[in-house]
């Protein structure tokens, strides 16, 4: 779980540095503009390194840390050693461009966080093992229920628009997650079938 805890080591030493330093979080946040007119294709990764706050760091970093250090034996079994990074960096784009397309003309947004990323890295996991137990919130419970709850609150609140959220994020992140990993292996989609057939609680 080498690459898990370095992306991990990564995201906390930048975010920390950008959480006092203002200059640094403007250089590395996703501010359309700048990737429109500077050609500053960077953002479309470096977003996912700075963080709203501790809290927003804290969420992303342990959910990656249970779930990455199992996705990454998966990924790297295929791919190699860099296998799972090359996964991550991948979810990193593919979740914000989206949201890059639709507000790439609008100087006053900013997004960043690695949610997207994260949200692929989680929903990879649950097609290998959808009935594990997972907290949330200190609440057990199945991790496709989770999904199925994810799913739902991330439309919701993405029609919504009440928070500053990027939700729009999260469910593309997740589609990538389960998208990449059936059509990596394809084998995964009969056994997650089969694994919803067998209910563990």
């Amino acid at each position: 779980m080498l690459i898990t805890l370095g992306i991990i080591a990564v995201t906390c030493i930048v975010s920390f540095l950008a959480f006092k330093n203002p200059r640094l979080m403007d250089d590395l946040i996703l501010w359309p503009p700048a990737i429109e007119r500077k050609r500053e294709y960077h953002r479309l990764v470096t977003y996912g390194l700075v963080h709203a706050d501790a809290g927003h760091l804290l969420f992303n970093m342990l959910t990656l840390f249970f779930f990455g250090r199992v996705m990454e034996g998966f990924y790297a079994a295929r791919f190699g050693t860099f296998g799972f990074l090359l996964f991550y960096l991948g979810g990193l784009v593919v979740s914000i461009l989206p949201t890059y397309l639709k507000n790439r003309h609008n100087a006053s947004y900013r997004s960043l966080g690695a949610s997207g990323a994260v949200s692929a890295v989680l929903f990879a996991f649950i097609l290998l093992a959808p009935w594990s137990r997972i907290i949330v919130l200190v609440l057990p419970m199945p991790a496709i229920l989770y999904a199925v709850l994810y799913i739902g609150y991330s439309i919701y609140m993405d029609r919504a628009g009440h928070d500053n959220v990027n939700h729009s994020a999260h469910l593309w992140g997740a589609a990538y997650g389960v998208l990449f990993t059936v059509l990596m292996n394809p084998a995964v989609l009969p056994y997650f079938l089969n694994q919803l057939a067998q209910p563990r609680f």
